[in-house]
């Protein structure tokens, strides 16, 4: 581990990469090895930038979010192999029937978008007509990342197994609370000023990007994957004391990189900290087993995906094409949009977290992180 390096390539990210807040944690076999602060929670330059300095965190939220999910499912004796109709009856709908639980946590279900026009911000709604939506492609029949929907499914099929209890409110039982996480999905409204301030990307993407050339055509999947649920435009909204209250587990968690960190390094320690077993080897199999690999229909890229956590994909002799989450094989967490991400590497019992409030272009990784990650595993 080149901890020099990454401090090197930390503060770089603030005198060469116009970083304006941002953290890093890194855990290494249950302990962490190394934390890093600096910048200011806004571009007045008002509030300087700590290690206990909460943030959005986009899609990194799907992390955490994934995990009550599989706990639920785990404690409920639900696999991958049963079929979300199982639990959730009016799923079954408009040939959703078969869709299981391993299908729709991988990203194959085809519901990334709604053909209604379901308010973001109306839980009942979106959960009525995603249950009553037709799959946009053949279930099973390859796969496309759902930026915002899986948010409402995962909270449901949580709510389902557990007599009504959203998913903000298990992961603080389950997670958050006996591990000490300042890490909220769903932040209580006391605490909500304290959140740094997210600011959208200054530049404009490549317009050369086959993402981006369909995100701009309003009629693509990947379009109507971005804007579906609507009602949610521009960064701006988030930081919002109603949108930091709100429980969004796709997109809406709000909290620290060492919070971030050490829930992963206690999935990388054999889901085991502080002498407490959170999750079990079948659950942590499920995590780190990949389910689909190749084409996304939404990201216009090659994507991997376990049990909802995102992996690296690999080419056709097994090795990897890109390395968001570090070598190992065994890797997995999940970028957020702008730059945050966050992993756990099993193999090496490492965890890593960065977060900042200074969005870059992209949904996946950009080289704020990807430095330090590549400097973090230098012989």
């Amino acid at each position: 581990m080149n901890l020099d390096g990454i401090r090197e390539l930390f503060a770089d990210n603030f005198s060469s990469r116009g970083e304006l807040g941002a953290a890093v944690s890194l855990w290494r076999g249950g302990s962490e090895a190394l934390s890093l602060a600096a910048g200011y929670c806004d571009r007045e330059r008002a509030r300087k930038w700590t290690e206990n300095t909460p943030v959005l965190v986009w899609s990194a939220t799907k992390g955490p979010a994934v995990a009550c999910v599989l706990h639920s499912m785990r404690r409920n004796n639900v696999s991958l192999k049963t079929p979300v109709a199982d639990i959730w009856p009016e799923f079954a709908r408009a040939g959703k029937a078969a869709i299981t639980f391993g299908m729709l946590l991988s990203h194959q279900a085809g519901l990334v978008a709604l053909d209604s026009h379901a308010p973001f911000r109306d839980y009942e709604q979106v959960v009525t007509a995603l249950a009553a939506q037709r799959p946009l492609w053949p279930p099973g029949e390859g796969h496309g990342y759902h930026p915002r929907t899986l948010g409402f499914l995962l909270d449901e099929v949580v709510r389902r197994l557990n007599g009504g209890l959203p998913l903000g409110q298990y992961w603080r039982r389950m997670f958050a609370d006996p591990l000490e996480l300042d890490f909220w999905i769903g932040m209580p409204e006391e605490i909500t000023a304290g959140a740094a301030t997210v600011y959208g990307p200054r530049v404009g993407p490549r317009m050369d990007d086959p993402f981006y050339i369909a995100f701009s055509d309003q009629r693509s999947l990947t379009a109507r994957a971005f804007s579906s649920p609507g009602g949610l435009q521009g960064v701006t909204v988030m930081n919002s004391s109603e949108m930091r209250r709100a429980s969004l587990p796709a997109l809406g968690g709000i909290g620290t990189a060492k919070a971030l960190a050490r829930f992963y390094a206690m999935l990388a320690a054999g889901g085991r900290m502080d002498g407490r077993q959170y999750i079990d080897e079948e659950v942590l199999s499920w995590m780190k087993q990949p389910l689909v690999n190749g084409p996304d229909r939404v990201l216009h890229m090659n994507t991997s995906f376990s049990a909802g956590f995102m992996k690296d994909p690999l080419d056709n002799n097994g090795a990897k094409e890109r390395a968001t989450f570090g070598p190992s094989l065994s890797a997995f967490g999940h970028p957020g949009a702008g730059g945050s991400v966050a992993f756990a590497d099993p193999e090496n019992t490492i965890a890593f977290a960065y977060v900042m409030n200074q969005m870059e272009p992209g949904v996946m990784s950009n080289a704020k992180s990807l430095l330090m990650i590549e400097k973090l595993y230098e012989a």
